[in-house]
């Protein structure tokens, strides 16, 4: 090659200083000339005048270009293709025109670069084998799935976890846990590896006093322990460990759990590892997120065919304890006897519907609180009864179905008269909270709860209307009267709206001496009529 200089440098020198393999190709493809990175390459002697691709021990062309320096003579283009030689590395090649014959405008010569793309390649790979992985985690075929319950399921997603992180990620110790929402807990899922002592430690979602995993969790940050002997915030996850690597396990970037992986060696984990296992986090996420929402298919599907068996026997029900009470209402006092019977028959009937809704519980128990609403709010519901009021038939069945699902008892009475018999009878086991219409068919809500007032020391009342409709002013007059200024609702109910006003009613003691009195109240309605 001649000796070309620039600015007093041969350029033989600075093709050789360069980290990338260069070589000059004859259109036979024997090789003209090459710096001495390309020399190194392919064994570290001469390759002078052997084929191009012999040099490299025939390598593997990878890509639709069988001979990217075949294309490039043939024209006068740039052309490139990945090739894979027999020691298991990756190079790009470039072939680029150098000289045409000026006779005939073929190309005569090409310049050839190589460079190492093995890491790159290598990582692509890992990358796609840890997505295939990922969606293999909770590969189930619909029959499987139909044989399978929720912990078959979870210890094959188990299972699938283990199996890939060993053999595709070189894994040998690893800990998942789970955050739990509510109370910030993280809960050991799977562990292999770990010690029996760390595996059973109590950790929770927080930056202080709960190790790596725990800040990990608080933040939504990974955390790279290169030495743990240095590392304050490390506990130890086995006897050994000297490093250690955990990601969070993130689902619509919302922190759901962690995975935490150990080494015996110091530094074993690199940024790449941290990437790896970062997307694995992901894929692993979206698996427990599948069969979430596998377990609430199969709850709906229970809850669909429960609430179906109870809407065709809650309102018949309600119908049979109306008729009981009504019956009561006229045999009190003269005929203890037939009072007995039909007390035993209001019972029997009201365990009935208990013994559906605690089946329905059972099989299909609701796991999650509506937006806007907090888990305690729904605790709290659990066995409250329940009084509705309304003329309007799916009013009733919708306040059963929507209440009855976080455990309320739900009656229901379709006039004011059958709402202050219902009361009246169930003195000994009052009424927690009161749901009427503003406008029922022999009186107003106010009017409703003017009476109630007479029978119980606090009414816990909501009065519902649709479209803000209240031609009588009964919501102002009921508020005059003691109602909650949050206690209104709006038709066709709102699940959270519902909830959140049950909860309301549940909570409010009012001052006794800032309510009218029960004389006071009635004096003031009969001496200002509203109109239905």
């Amino acid at each position: 090659m001649a000796k070309l200089s620039v600015a007093g440098v041969a350029a033989e020198d600075v093709l050789n200083c360069l980290p990338e393999g260069v070589a000059m190709i004859a259109s036979d493809m024997t090789v003209l000339w090459t710096n001495s990175c390309f020399e190194q390459w392919t064994g570290g002697v001469s390759r002078l005048g052997e084929n191009f691709y012999s040099a490299l021990s025939n390598p593997e062309i990878l890509g639709s270009d069988s001979c990217p320096l075949q294309t490039c003579f043939s024209t006068g283009k740039l052309a490139t293709s990945t090739i894979f030689t027999s020691g298991g590395a990756y190079f790009q090649v470039y072939a680029a025109p150098l000289h045409k014959n000026q006779t005939s405008g073929l190309v005569e010569k090409l310049v050839v670069t190589l460079s190492d793309v093995t890491e790159e390649v290598l990582q692509e790979q890992k990358l796609a084998a840890i997505h295939q992985a990922g969606a293999k985690l909770t590969d189930l075929k619909p029959d499987e799935i139909f044989l399978m319950d929720v912990d078959q399921r979870i210890e094959l997603l188990k299972e699938n976890i283990r199996h890939y992180t060993r053999d595709l990620l070189n894994i040998e110790v690893i800990e998942i846990r789970l955050l739990e929402q509510s109370t910030g807990d993280l809960i050991p899922l799977l562990s292999v590896g770990i010690d029996q002592i760390a595996a059973d430690r109590r950790l929770m979602a927080s930056p202080q006093g709960n190790g790596v995993t725990g800040y990990v969790a608080a933040s939504g940050k990974s955390y790279l322990c290169r030495d743990t002997t240095k590392d304050p915030m490390y506990l130890e996850g086995f006897k050994g460990a000297r490093s250690s690597l955990t990601v969070p396990i993130l689902l619509h970037e919302e922190v759901i759990g962690t995975i935490n992986i150990e080494s015996p060696k110091l530094d074993t984990f690199s940024p790449s590892d941290q990437q790896f296992l970062e997307i694995f986090a992901r894929d692993v996420a979206v698996a427990l997120n599948t069969l979430e929402l596998l377990v609430a298919q199969k709850n709906d599907a229970a809850y669909q065919s429960i609430e179906a068996i109870h809407a065709a026997v809650a309102l018949p029900i309600d119908g049979l304890l109306r008729d009981a009470v009504h019956l009561m209402e006229k045999y009190i006092g003269h005929d203890p006897d037939t009072v007995f019977r039909l007390r035993s028959v209001l019972s029997k009937a009201r365990a009935v519907r208990n013994s559906i809704q605690s089946i329905g519980q059972s099989i299909a128990p609701v796991e999650v609180s509506p937006v806007g609403v907090t888990s305690e709010c729904c605790s709290k519901l659990a066995s409250k009864r329940v009084l509705v009021v309304d003329a309007d038939e799916q009013v009733l069945l919708q306040a059963h179905s929507l209440l009855e699902r976080y455990g309320c008892v739900v009656e229901t009475a379709r006039c004011g008269d059958e709402a202050v018999a219902m009361v009246k009878t169930g003195i000994e086991e009052p009424y927690q909270i009161i749901i009427s219409d503003i406008k029922l068919p022999d009186y107003s809500g106010y009017q409703l709860m003017v009476r109630l007032q007479k029978l119980m020391e606090h009414v816990p009342m909501a009065l519902m209307t649709g479209f803000g409709y209240d031609p009588g002013h009964s919501i102002v007059k009921a508020r005059q009267a003691g109602l909650h200024p949050k206690a209104i609702l709006y038709k066709p109910f709102r699940l959270d709206q519902l909830l959140s006003v049950s909860e309301t009613l549940l909570d409010y003691r009012p001052d006794p001496n800032s309510l009218p009195t029960p004389t006071q109240s009635a004096n003031e309605t009969e001496q200002r009529p509203e109109s239905n």
